[in-house]
């Protein structure tokens, strides 16, 4: 149980104004939203299941949202005596942008943070554009790190959910380091969107469709004209390129 001291050191309170929001975020019970998560199908028309964690104190909405991430994402292989634990989305990813979106949010938004799961990814929403003083370049870098919430980040770096040097972003992308899908990354006036694709180890493809599949993973939604100057191939070279990824069902004109 927390003393007073330990409030005190933790800026969660003070003789003057007693709790702050920040205790209140932290609270079993409080007012604040939480998250949202919600497992499709095939398509965005079939929700297989729903859950909403509010009202709750966030390590327990942090902790909640890993449950879900784990029943989806996760399973065992038997090898022998041994039973391996595999990751379709790298567990470390995940953590890492929950951790992020719920200390970085704009919490006078009366919204919850989304998180969209899917059989080939998990997008996840957190309501709030970046905090001023920091450019999308900067935040996608991970050039400078600027708390919104500095009260919450200093805690979530003591447990050791964060780290308080702006290193988020490239902790996911090490996560990724092996993969051929890339995370993806949308900064928005309102919203910060993460999105994790599934890793698969099954992809077939050549050394140029390769250049192509890095380079969508990097920029979301490009021309074939933007794909051929960033790879140097000529147009006619990376349209049959494409149409060859499309048929294997790796990218989607």
């Amino acid at each position: 149980m927390f003393t007073a001291t330990t409030l005190r050191t933790l800026n969660l309170y003070d003789n003057v104004n007693g709790f702050n929001n920040a205790a209140g975020l932290l609270a079993d019970k409080n007012h604040f939203p939480g998250i949202d998560i919600v497992k499709f199908g095939e398509n965005i028309s079939i929700i297989q299941k729903r859950t909403t964690v509010e009202n709750i104190s966030i390590l327990d909405a942090y902790e909640k949202a890993l449950a879900v991430f784990r029943d989806y994402y996760q399973y065992e292989v038997i090898q022998g005596a041994d039973r391996k634990k595999m990751e379709k989305i790298p567990e470390a990813a995940f953590r890492e942008a929950i951790a992020n979106a719920l200390v970085h949010r704009d919490w006078s938004i009366p919204a919850h943070i989304r998180i969209l799961m899917f059989k080939d990814r998990i997008e996840i929403k957190s309501p709030g554009g970046l905090p001023k003083g920091i450019t999308a370049d900067e935040y996608l870098n991970g050039e400078i790190s600027c708390l919104r919430n500095p009260i919450l980040g200093n805690l979530f770096f003591r447990l050791q959910y964060i780290e308080m040097f702006g290193t988020g972003i490239r902790r996911i992308q090490y996560s990724y380091r092996n993969a051929l899908i890339k995370p993806k990354f949308e900064v928005t006036d309102n919203v910060i969107s993460v999105v994790l694709p599934v890793l698969n180890s099954q992809y077939q493809v050549t050394s140029d469709e390769r250049k192509i599949i890095n380079e969508l993973g990097q920029g979301g939604q490009l021309s074939s004209s933007e794909i051929a100057k960033r790879t140097g191939m000529k147009k006619s070279k990376t349209l049959r390129l494409i149409e060859h990824l499309k048929e294997k069902g790796y990218v989607r004109v």
